[in-house]
């Protein structure tokens, strides 16, 4: 069996805990998400038997996905101040237990998680990333597995390619394709308008990726959704 490697989406983590729990804090100094992420890490340690671990963090400043896309995550309510010093905390906490925590300018705490999981691979480690964002279903692979918090800072859920399958009804691979077609709102990316969850997903199972739709949009029966694919192809080949 193989030794599982821990990676966690460190900003997903914190947010999730700061809005699970309610404030609390000693000497003016917020804990609550500090509290909720180390109760969940620890938890998810314990539980899946992890014997490496890893935390990765968003930077400060614009991405890559920034420059391709002005508009990208445009519109996000700020991070409340509560949260902002429990960040720093986080961070100068992770060493003091052994773990070690990532970050890199331009980049987003999930490319680093993509990264560190294909290198764990390589290694002939089984990846484990948790995360509370579904993007990262993109990730799944036949070794790497996504763990997601699914209520409060006590209950989470696994995929691996067969639950992808069963909820989804698509490949991790298509689930970017999933997202180029509907868009994601909570990024902002726009995908095709009047496309949600529910349609994309049939013309993937149809089709099978947005390039196989675009060049078969000719063939399909004239109507709405037709002329929303020939009108925001780009559009959904950029949100991909």
């Amino acid at each position: 069996m193989k030794d599982v490697f821990l990676i966690v989406d460190g900003n997903s983590l914190m947010h999730r805990a700061f809005h699970a729990l309610p404030l609390i804090g000693f000497g003016g100094t917020y804990t609550n998400a500090i509290h909720g992420f180390l109760t969940m890490l620890l938890k998810v340690v314990k539980e899946e038997n992890v014997r490496y671990c890893a935390v990765c963090f968003d930077e400060h400043g614009p991405t890559f996905r920034h420059t391709a896309y002005a508009d990208y995550k445009a519109g996000r309510a700020p991070t409340p101040p509560e949260l902002i010093g429990q960040f720093k905390l986080i961070r100068e906490l992770l060493p003091q237990l052994g773990i070690a925590s990532y970050s890199l300018q331009g980049y987003e705490a999930d490319d680093l998680l993509g990264t560190l999981s294909l290198q764990a691979e390589k290694m002939d480690v089984a990846p484990l990333l948790l995360t509370g964002d579904r993007d990262a279903l993109q990730l799944v692979t036949d070794v790497t597995k996504v763990i997601f918090t699914k209520r409060g800072i006590s209950e989470f859920e696994v995929y691996d390619r067969q639950a992808m399958f069963q909820h989804y009804g698509l490949t991790p691979e298509q689930f970017i394709d999933l997202k180029g077609l509907m868009g994601d709102a909570s990024d902002n990316i726009p995908g095709i308008p009047g496309v949600g969850e529910k349609t994309a997903t049939k013309l993937l199972l149809e089709y099978g990726s947005i390039e196989n739709l675009i060049a078969s949009v000719d063939s399909m029966k004239k109507g709405k959704l037709k002329e929303k694919i020939e009108e925001n192809a780009q559009l959904a080949v950029m949100s991909k």
